[in-house]
């Protein structure tokens, strides 16, 4: 039997025979009945040990995305325990079925069954068969099939590489399977890519002069062996025919190669066609997006393409949130360590905030509604009185305070709960960075077994590092193919949290704990000068990189240390003061110079920003200023960093305290001396704004070298109100 052989797959095991092709046969009406006949077909040749299980996972995917693509195709795929090898099953329908296309019913339906451990050598040549059939001449040609025999020849030879690459459609044959990228420059046929700029020299420019437009884009599906791939070949071909030069990252099944971070800097706009999270958005920070589903990707991809074009030029597009220096984080194979431990750390944190930022301000309500007594311990009972009262009463049987004192138990108690998770989210989501899915559980344990340690941020820190190293090392060891599938579900999990926790349990946690009570102890004793200075260092950290990693590292401090604060000792909160304080300047200040001191010395669009900012500011969101800082960082960042370093140093100075973590000026009930809070932002937005002023009208812009980039990316922070908040 002659087969289509998997290239380079190491095994070299059959993907399809003609047992597992039928032509112009009548298998039902519906898709699920379709799927059930190839699914037994699959079942019968040997290589699923159920039909009914492979049905039953190709029906649920379908379910969730129908699998039909433009042009009578449709792909349904899934990935089930039941499969024992990479298998493609294919029918030529006699009367068309339904599979989900736009633009009508199927007639050629090829089944992808994949077993969950398959490797990527597999992966790699099923997203290529994918891939192919969106283009009309491989669509043809099944089409003038006459035997089963003429099938499985087509795609031997679409494996092996002897399908004619010219032609029309062909792009998505070229545009790269192997390397996880796919990219086109306008006038010329698409090809692979390593992540680097890759276009011809001339590609930069039209025909009529002008610049062409530059997209990149990620696509991705639940599954990631076809959507993903033929979407991102869709959008290629499609930015070909608009004039565009286009790069999109596959982030499915096969090897992700990140685009490279250059060209990411110098795009004008991005799409988004995916069903799942993005890996590491936050190279995209800023930019003009468009988003949908993954099968948008496949069925309208000019459409995407045009709004992209569309919002490239309108400054008041939706856009990639995030902060600027996350946005300029590498994620390239030849970054350095320092690079990687800064990428993993910023990670960590950054998924962490949401679980700051949501609890914080729960126990802010619950402040407001029930007073800060709500926070004490009850009597002899050993727990606060938020859960006492929860657990004394109902709405049914209010308290004797009423329905407000109680709705307030249950915000505080909610918000507790949330910033419980802030260590063991941190330590998560670093060892995610580091060694992907498989290290969320090793690294949410050790986060954990710190907090259990008393070790708390800093621990959390050292424990997601060693969990996610050992996920990431036990990951690569080479193993059995029937062991594979278990290896990130069962294997991996199991491993590096023994090994994380282990060491975190019996080796470090006592010194790191040590080492924490020794730096409150240490805090704890700074009055007068010394937490004048603290204030001054932790404003200087707030503003000097807008959301970047020294930002985070402030913020996290505050953050961490809010636990320990209590009545007896309030430094924990004099620290979250400051540094929300200081946070809020730089946009503040910024709209202040922009709309009201020296609109002149500001451009149209800045002036509008200025607008958003003067919210963003009142909100604690600093990132309402990374607009102004991308387009002239030498003279707004120094202008933030003087302002932000006397509203620290004031607000140390002062004693002034706050109980919630984020929310600016609308979290007031939790802040205690609320009027020195609004004299410490006032006066370092007066003096920001008044230095920035002074250095506009005296001091001339760096000129030359940068400006190409900076102007890139004021445009890429253009209506940052526009983004979704981000928490510092």
């Amino acid at each position: 039997m002659s087969a289509a052989h998997t290239t380079g797959a190491g095994d070299g095991a059959d993907l399809i025979g003609v047992d597992l092709v039928g032509l112009d046969e009548d298998l039902g009406a519906t898709s699920s009945e379709v799927i059930r006949v190839l699914a037994d077909r699959i079942a019968a040749s040997g290589r699923a040990a159920s039909g009914d299980t492979l049905a039953a996972d190709a029906i649920t995917r379908e379910a969730s995305v129908g699998t039909g693509v433009p042009g009578g195709i449709a792909i349904p795929h899934a990935r089930s325990t039941s499969v024992s090898a990479p298998t493609l099953a294919f029918t030529r329908l006699a009367r068309t079925v339904p599979f989900g296309a736009p633009d009508g019913d199927a007639d050629v339906v090829f089944m992808i069954a994949v077993p969950d451990g398959a490797d990527k050598d597999h992966l790699t040549v099923l997203s290529t068969l994918a891939r192919a059939l969106i283009r009309d001449d491989f669509t043809a040609a099944l089409r003038a099939a006459t035997t089963p025999q003429d099938i499985v020849d087509l795609v031997d030879r679409e494996v092996s590489g002897e399908v004619a690459a010219a032609g029309v459609g062909t792009a998505g044959r070229a545009s790269g399977a192997s390397t996880g990228t796919a990219t086109t420059t306008a006038g010329q046929e698409a090809r692979p890519t390593t992540g680097a700029d890759t276009h011809v020299v001339d590609s930069d420019t039209s025909e009529t002069g002008g610049r062409r437009k530059v997209i990149v884009g990620v696509t991705a599906c639940p599954t990631g062996i076809a959507h993903t791939y033929m979407a991102a070949d869709a959008l290629v071909a499609a930015a070909q025919r608009a004039g565009a030069e286009m790069h999109v990252e596959t982030q499915g099944s096969s090897q992700v190669e990140p685009l490279d971070p250059a060209l990411i800097a110098r795009a004008d706009a991005v799409v988004f066609a995916v069903d799942v999270d993005v890996r590491d958005r936050s190279r995209f920070a800023g930019k003009p997006l468009v988003s949908g589903p993954v099968k948008r990707g496949v069925d309208e991809p000019d459409a995407m393409i045009a709004e992209a074009l569309r919002a490239a030029d309108d400054p008041k597009a939706a856009r990639v949130s995030g902060s600027a220096a996350e946005a300029g984080t590498s994620t390239a194979k030849d970054e350095h360590f320092g690079q990687s431990l800064k990428r993993w750390l910023l990670t960590g944190v950054s998924y962490m905030i949401p679980f700051v930022a949501g609890g914080g301000l729960l126990i802010a309500l619950g402040f407001l509604l029930s007073g800060y007594g709500i926070a004490l311990t009850h009597g002899d009972d050993g727990v606060n009185n938020a859960v006492w009262t929860l657990q004394h009463s109902t709405l049914l049987d209010l308290p004797a305070q009423g329905l407000g004192y109680y709705l307030g138990a249950a915000a505080f108690q909610i918000g507790s709960v949330s910033l419980g998770f802030l260590v063991a989210a941190l330590a998560g989501y670093i060892a995610y960075a580091i060694a992907d899915r498989p290290g969320i559980a090793p690294g949410f344990v050790a986060g954990s077994i710190a907090v259990f340690m008393n070790a708390g941020f800093l621990g959390g820190l050292v424990g997601g590092l060693i969990a996610g190293a050992a996920a990431y090392w036990i990951g690569r060891i080479p193993t059995w193919r029937w062991l594979r599938g278990l290896m990130p579900v069962v294997i991996i999990p199991l491993f590096a949290s023994i090994i994380a926790s282990g060491l975190m349990l019996l080796v470090l946690g006592g010194p790191i704990a040590w080492l924490m009570t020794q730096l409150t102890e240490f805090l704890n004793s700074l009055s007068g000068a010394s937490a004048v200075l603290l204030g001054i260092i932790l404003g200087l950290m707030m503003a000097f990189d807008l959301g970047g990693p020294v930002n985070k590292v402030a913020y996290a401090f505050a953050v961490a240390g809010l636990g320990a604060g209590s009545a007896s000792n309030v430094v924990p909160f004099e620290i979250m003061a400051a540094v929300m304080a200081a946070g809020m300047v730089p946009p503040l200040a910024l709209a202040l110079a922009s709309t009201v001191l020296y609109r002149n010395g500001f451009t149209k669009p800045e002036r509008e920003n200025g607008k958003a900012a003067w919210l963003l500011g009142a909100s604690f969101i600093s990132e309402g200023a990374i607009p102004f800082a991308a387009a002239d960082p030498l003279r707004v960042i120094p202008a933030s960093m003087v302002g932000a370093a006397v509203t620290g140093a004031i607000s140390m100075a002062a004693g002034v305290t706050s109980r919630a973590p984020h929310g600016g000026i609308f979290v007031f009930f939790a802040i205690g001396g609320i009027g020195m809070f609004i004299v410490a932002v006032l006066a370092g937005t007066v003096v920001s704004a008044l230095v920035l002023v002074a250095l506009k009208k005296w001091v001339r812009r760096a000129p030359a070298a940068t400006d190409a980039a900076a102007a890139q990316a004021a445009s890429a922070g253009e209506t940052v109100g526009q983004r979704a908040p981000v928490a510092v």
